[in-house]
This record gives C-alpha cells, sequence and structure tokens, in this order.
C-alpha cells in the first residue's frame, strides 16, 4: 500500500529549520541512510550494520536525520528490550527563496470556511455520491443527489467527470492590497471501493481560469480515515491528500511548486461581487479518475474547503463578519 509522505519546504524566514535539513544533507553517510529507509523501515542496529557504524555512530546520525524532520523514530518491543526503529516521513524538500519578501510584520490574515456541500454549481456523472457524518444524501450514483435539500450536511462527495464550483464573497477584499490568496482541501482521486494507484487529473479553475492540474496518485484506503465515522465500511475511500494552491504576486502554486504565471491582479481577485473556485476532473483528462473531496468530519484533517486571505494592515476599516475570522482566532479553522 502507498503511503503519503509530506513536503519539507523551507524558506529564509525560518533560518533554523533551514540550517537543520542543510546539516542533515550534508552528509553522505546520512544521504546512504535517507536510501536505506526509503526502501524500508530499519532499527539502529540494523542501520549500524549496513553501514559498518558503531552503533553510538548510527545513533548520532539518526538523531540529525529526526531533528531536521526527515525521519521518524519510534520504539518497538523486541527479544532483546524495546528497538528505535525509522521511517523515512517526507516525499521532497522545496526551498522558496523569494517567501521572505511576501511576508512582512504589517500583513494580517483571515480565513473564510467553506462547507464541501455548499456548493454554487455543478456538473457530475458516473459513479457519483454525497453523503453526511451520519449517512447517505440522496441516491448513490445519482446526479440528482447533488440537489438534495440538506446538502449542507456533505462531509464526502464523489465523482468521476465533472465539477462542482464554490463562491467566496469578496466584500471584505474591496479595499484592501492583497498579498496572497490560498485555498486549501483535501482530495482524491475516486475508484470502486478504494485503490491506492488510481491516478486521477483534479483540476483547479479560479475565477473561470485554468490554474492547476493536480495529480492524484490513487483512491486511498488498506486504513480507516483518522476523522470517519463508525458505520463508513473499511472497503471505502477512506483519505485524502492535503492541498493548498495560491496565488501572490508570483504567480499561482500548487502547494510549493509554480502551477501558472496567473497573478492576483491578473485573477481580479478584489473585483466582482465573489470569487470562482472550482474542482473537477475533465472527461479528456490524460488520467480520468473521479475525485473525492473531504468534509471536516471525514478523512485525514478536519476541515472543509478553507480560503485564507493575506493583505496588509490597515487597507480596509471594515469589521471582520463572523464568518471571515483572523486566522488562529476562536472558530477559525486549520488542518488537522
Amino acid at each position: 500500500m502507498k503511503t503519503n509522505k509530506k513536503r519539507i519546504s523551507l524558506d529564509l524566514n525560518n533560518l533554523e529549520q533551514t540550517a537543520l535539513v542543510g546539516k542533515a544533507l550534508s552528509s553522505e553517510v546520512r544521504l546512504e541512510i535517507l536510501k536505506l529507509l526509503i526502501e524500508k523501515s530499519a532499527n539502529i542496529s540494523e542501520i549500524a550494520a549496513a553501514f559498518g557504524l558503531p552503533q553510538s555512530s548510527a545513533a548520532l546520525h539518526v538523531k540529525v536525520l529526526e531533528e531536521a524532520g526527515m525521519i521518524s523514530v519510534s520504539e518497538k518491543p523486541g527479544v532483546r528490550g524495546a528497538q528505535k526503529v525509522c521511517g523515512i516521513t517526507f516525499e521532497d524538500i522545496y526551498l522558496n527563496a523569494f517567501q521572505h519578501k511576501m511576508d512582512h510584520s504589517d500583513s494580517k490574515e483571515f480565513r473564510q470556511i467553506m462547507p464541501i456541500g455548499n456548493y454554487f454549481d455543478f456538473e457530475v456523472s458516473g459513479n457519483c455520491g454525497i453523503i453526511s457524518e451520519k449517512g447517505y444524501l440522496g441516491v448513490e450514483d445519482s446526479p440528482s443527489s447533488f440537489y438534495c435539500h440538506n446538502r449542507n450536511e456533505a462531509q464526502l462527495l464523489w465523482f468521476h467527470t465533472g465539477f462542482v464550483e464554490y463562491r467566496f464573497p469578496t466584500y471584505l477584499l474591496k479595499n484592501c492590497r492583497l498579498k496572497e490568496v490560498s485555498f486549501s482541501f483535501e482530495v482524491c482521486s475516486e475508484a470502486p471501493g478504494y485503490q491506492n494507484d488510481w491516478p486521477s487529473d483534479i483540476t483547479v479553475w479560479i475565477n473561470g481560469r485554468e490554474i492547476a492540474t493536480i495529480l492524484s496518485p490513487g483512491d486511498f484506503g488498506g486504513r480507516r480515515g483518522r476523522l470517519n465515522p463508525e458505520w463508513w465500511g473499511d472497503t471505502m475511500t477512506q483519505y485524502g491528500i492535503y492541498k493548498t494552491i495560491r496565488i501572490n504576486p508570483l504567480g499561482c502554486f500548487e502547494d510549493d511548486i509554480k502551477c501558472s504565471d496567473l497573478t492576483l491582479s491578473a485573477l481580479c481577485l478584489n473585483e466582482g461581487s465573489y470569487i470562482s473556485f472550482r474542482l473537477g476532473v475533465k472527461p479528456d483528462a490524460v488520467h480520468a479518475g473521479g475525485m473525492n473531496l473531504f468534509g471536516e468530519k471525514f478523512g485525514d484533517y478536519a476541515q472543509a474547503l478553507v480560503m485564507k486571505v493575506k493583505a496588509a494592515n490597515g487597507d480596509s476599516q471594515k469589521k471582520e463578519p463572523d464568518d471571515l475570522q483572523p486566522d488562529g482566532a476562536p472558530g477559525s479553522s486549520s488542518a488537522g
């Protein structure tokens, strides 16, 4: 079964973390240890034996890698007492050399939470469905279920091809000098039951402009999603991958990788009465493997679709409404 590994994101604001990763990568022995752990987990004795090291030296190398967040170390009982088993925790490393130019002390951040059932428009086909925390909404594999009166209770929705569109209001943004707008969500492919190896090209549109195509490796199962209710079957979709789409003056980014040259001004994000955010799978996609979108009570991450706005302080005199709160304020949502 494939597992999802995190991305280690570095920038020049966080010098301590960047230095720790740099130190971890500066040793050929530690690089060889990483190659070993990519293939399989190993305890410190096995690492020492593989490279002809004293156990004390192997333990020191492991400590450096653990401090950098590149491996995890857990104790497991063994015949001769507890053993420290090491495993890889990351998939890749990204250094954003320009992030410090975007972050200034005059910034203020807000989040707006959009329940996944509060879509403004949709077009779905093939195997599809929508469920709440308590059960199915409407009838499985019937697009008409997406019209159900209580769709705002949705915690998981899925379809083979098509899209769902959400509209975020812009009334707070009118007098702001925007610095960055981002959208975060949990998503994966859609297969019968689940298939960990089931690629799907999931496209993102903002204000009608195609921004990114997320390649989801599969429809993940084999272990239960951290938040899934007890009634949800083990043979069904369990969890997704956490993705963030960012738009700033440098362009659009999928997580930390640039995916478009379209900027905040090009997308007119603080013009009009709303920002349109659409997720979907094109019928002619190279990998038309469907899509699952998770709410705050399904999958691994306790959040729905979240828009985060970073703006310059003092540019707006308007009071924040209840549903658009300063980041970190009581009632705001964050990834699990």
